[in-house]
């Protein structure tokens, strides 16, 4: 897929379930035409029935409904659940199923959210229909609208099409996904591109963020929830603080759902300190949003910037380059500032011993890990 800027596009950032779970469940309930869902994470429960319950009021009103959940990431999604939702005219299909096969195929997973409506607006980000979104995990959205719309949708069908089997493909019954509609262009719109990756082959997202990462003129603050960076991110960080660009990390903090990736990327603080990089741990909850602000161009998605997703899964990030959006990234950035704990270099410099036996223990299996790929 080419990864073209387009003009004439509407972003609306949704800070947390608050916001952007009513945001998406007002589109769903207006669908008129399609609805195409993307998702890594989907498991039985609270989250899981109400936005099941919206799949299939929306597809008994006539609209087609498309589930595609990644075939790791739906493993707690009971088969009750799964029959409900086709048994209420949901299309459902997975991506990837684990199976009895390379060990490198079980590994390539499906990292992507998506979520369009009628061709007229998207939705993209970090979340997932699992309950810790509901109030244990910080997370953002997007809303996108505009001609962008069109290129994400576009990454939903091809994949769609790709997961059909033989029966589907031959069967009379097989049910047949409405033409792509066009997304309005606003006059008063602003650029924008979604942006993909697919495992080790294709890093578009990586190349991207090196780049402006490298062309950064005053700020370049990235939030991610798993900070194992590649060794070329750490350097270009480093380069970056060193010219006096003003460079922050938003980390979890404590509350994390995997101590052992926080433990294997404190590893790198030291150096990140030294270098002149400010490092923030969220305190209030484990924060799960992936969003990149350099100056005033924008990153929001599926992406957490570390080396095992870049390797081995399918992802998508939305970048814009929106002043107001910028701004209003700038601004959700220091309220979690605000809400972090700062590492103080002097402070972490002197970090007791077992904390360092943490850090060498995960970091040696995580460099382990990242030669078996």
């Amino acid at each position: 897929m080419r990864h073209v800027w387009r003009e004439g596009n509407k972003f609306t950032l949704l800070p947390e379930a608050t916001r952007f779970l009513p945001a998406m469940y007002a589109a769903l309930e207006q669908a008129q035409h399609y609805v195409l869902v993307e998702l890594y994470l989907m498991e039985s429960g609270e989250l899981a029935d109400q936005i099941s319950k919206v799949l299939i009021n929306t597809a008994q009103r006539g609209v087609c409904v498309c589930l595609l959940l990644d075939g790791y990431g739906a493993m707690g999604l009971s088969s009750a659940d799964r029959q409900r939702l086709q048994q209420g005219g949901v299309q459902l299909r997975f991506f990837n199923p684990i199976g009895f096969h390379s060990l490198a195929r079980n590994l390539s997973r499906d990292h992507r959210k998506i979520v369009v409506v009628d061709g007229e607006q998207a939705f993209t980000g970090g979340f997932g229909a699992v309950d810790e979104f509901l109030n244990a995990w910080y997370e953002i959205a997007l809303r996108i609208e505009g001609p962008v719309v069109a290129d994400w949708e576009l990454l939903f069908r091809r994949l769609w099409r790709s997961r059909l089997t033989r029966s589907e493909k031959g069967g009379a019954g097989t049910k047949v996904l409405p033409a792509q509609r066009e997304p309005q262009v606003f006059s008063d719109g602003m650029q924008g591109r979604a942006i993909s990756a697919r495992g080790y082959r294709y890093q578009a997202i990586r190349h991207s963020l090196y780049s402006r990462v490298s062309q950064a003129d005053r700020r370049l603050w990235l939030c991610t929830p798993y900070f194992v960076p590649t060794f070329t991110l750490r350097r270009r960080l480093f380069k970056a603080a060193r010219r006096g660009i003003d460079v922050r990390l938003l980390l979890p903090g404590s509350k994390h759902d995997h101590p052992g990736v926080r433990f294997a990327g404190q590893r790198f603080y030291h150096s990140m300190l030294k270098a002149g990089v400010r490092i923030f741990e969220f305190q209030p909850t484990f924060i799960h949003a992936k969003f990149v602000l350099v100056d005033d161009w924008v990153s929001i998605g599926s992406c957490n910037f570390d080396h095992w997703n870049l390797h081995w899964n399918l992802e998508a990030n939305q970048e814009a380059i929106d002043p107001q959006l910028a701004t209003d990234v700038r601004e959700l950035f220091e309220r979690n500032f605000a809400a972090s704990q700062e590492v103080d270099p002097a402070a972490w410099a002197a970090r007791p011993w077992g904390q360092r036996a943490k850090e060498w223990i995960y970091g040696l299996l995580d460099a382990m890990v990242t030669r078996l790929k």
